[in-house]
């Protein structure tokens, strides 16, 4: 038996061993991936109920059944700067008090038409406070990754709508069919 050999399979079965403790399989330090925005698992609840406000399920399946919060967690951690994720945290951590200041309930708790109406009254308010600014930039942040996340997700290009690579050729006049699905990929 070659010593050398023996030596380095021992050396790497060695490090593996040292290494497995350290490696966590749980589901509970999913939040530990975004460590730039130090969100706890209260607040990625209120960001789902705010993804299914945004697209909600019904005849095709909504945003929270995709698990959209966690695509716009992931893009705020990753893709916005350090003051972009400032204001993001921001607006997400005081984004429950504030519904709770100004209708009285959790947002989590309310159906989808309160949500839908909190949700347009912050976005579409003429505030220029500090706070109003903050939540209008989360929101509409969280509005644009859901958007993102969607539309090229997996269920988007195989279910709703298709991709195809190369369509059906040049018709140079056809009638538009308001049920047909279109292509909207080419």
């Amino acid at each position: 038996m070659d010593r050398r050999l023996a030596l380095k399979q021992l050396a790497l079965f060695t490090g593996g061993l040292m290494a497995f403790p350290s490696c966590d399989f749980s589901r509970e330090n999913v939040l530990a991936a975004y460590n730039k925005l130090q969100v706890t698992d209260v607040h990625r609840n209120i960001l789902a109920k705010v993804v299914e406000t945004i697209l909600p399920g019904g005849e095709i399946v909504g945003a929270k059944e995709l698990n959209m919060q966690d695509f716009v967690l992931v893009m705020a951690n990753d893709c916005l700067g350090e003051e972009d994720q400032s204001r993001f945290t921001k607006g997400l951590k005081n984004f429950d008090a504030y519904i709770k200041r100004k209708s009285g309930s959790a947002f989590e708790t309310m159906n989808q038409e309160a949500a839908e109406s909190s949700f347009m009254n912050i976005v579409d308010s003429e505030d220029k406070s500090g706070d109003i600014e903050e939540l209008k930039y989360f929101l509409n942040t969280t509005k644009r990754f859901t958007l993102q996340g969607y539309l090229s997700s997996e269920y988007f290009m195989t279910e709703v709508m298709p991709y195809n690579m190369i369509p059906g050729g040049f018709q140079g006049e056809k009638m538009i069919d308001p049920t047909e699905k279109i292509n909207i990929n080419g």
